[in-house]
């Protein structure tokens, strides 16, 4: 997507975003070697940023792959770099690996995660351009969308100097009004549970239609059967939490790495643009 494509239209053809999706064949392992992880229940060991991860192989591809979780990496499989593994590998540093050229190691462990931060609100602006009842926000939208792709084509140095806390609040306010529109749509009163802390509740079967949930804590709590149309779901903590027979359709802002992280079966209804998780 340079920046003068035109985003996606609506509907679920322009939901596909190709280049936001982790492509692991043209990155150099950046997500196995870039980003620290502590052992806990989702890493069976921990390691610093800028190390390696010790079953990552000379080719970059991980020699555990098919066995993850068995293996006590959980973590590893919900993670998702929104295409930015690829980006920094073959266009910010050219095609040029860090193992045969360490120099560039340095900086590109500290580009990555900036770029997958651009990448992570590039999927939410087009996300937010799919949405009809984001009309009137659609051109403002468009320019922030454009701006994050021409922020991600930048050189490595102009990446790692970049106020990625200011970008991020600027096109937040444009998300949190896309939300705004898209809950008006749903009747009667919409419950606010921004940043509340979820962990483990009993929320089977709950009239959750319009709900603002950005940034509640999720974890382990009773989803089953839930009604999450057109909730906000950004930032929600969804590890664990049981989404069996839940209604996810039209969800705003949901990620496949929160998909990932929760737990569904063959009745949980998903947005067009995600995929059924192969654990479910």
């Amino acid at each position: 997507m340079s920046p003068t494509t035109e985003p996606p239209s609506a509907g679920p053809a322009g939901a596909d975003r190709p280049a936001l999706r982790a492509d692991c064949g043209s990155c150099f392992g950046l997500c196995c070697v870039a980003l620290p992880f502590a052992a806990s229940a989702d890493f069976a060991i921990g390691k610093d940023a800028g190390e390696p991860c010790r079953h990552l192989r000379s080719d970059f591809r991980c020699g555990i792959h098919a066995r993850l979780r068995e293996r006590g990496f959980s973590g590893c499989t919900v993670y998702d770099c929104f295409g930015a593994g690829q980006k920094v590998s073959q266009l910010t540093f050219e095609g040029r690996d860090w193992r045969r050229h360490p120099e560039t190691a340095a900086e590109m462990f500290a580009v990555f995660p900036v770029v997958r931060h651009l990448h992570e609100l590039l999927w939410y602006l087009t996300e937010a351009l799919t949405l009809p009842a984001a009309r009137p926000v659609h051109g403002a939208l468009r320019q922030a969308l454009h701006e994050t792709e021409r922020l991600t084509l930048g050189s490595a140095a102009e990446l790692r100097e970049l106020d990625l806390a200011a970008h991020r609040d600027q096109v937040n306010q444009l998300l949190l009004r896309t939300s705004d529109l898209v809950r008006a749509r749903i009747p009667g009163r919409k419950k606010n549970r921004r940043g509340a802390d979820l962990i483990g509740a009993d929320l089977r079967g709950a009239d959750l239609r319009g709900a603002n949930l950005r940034g509640a804590r999720l974890i382990a709590a009773g989803l089953e059967r839930a009604d999450l149309t057109s909730a906000d779901l950004i930032g929600a903590d969804l590890r664990d939490a049981d989404l069996s027979g839940a209604d996810l359709r039209g969800a705003v802002f949901l990620t496949q790495a929160q998909l990932n992280a929760a737990r569904g079966d063959a009745a949980t209804r998903l947005p067009p643009a995600l995929t059924r998780p192969v654990h479910w």
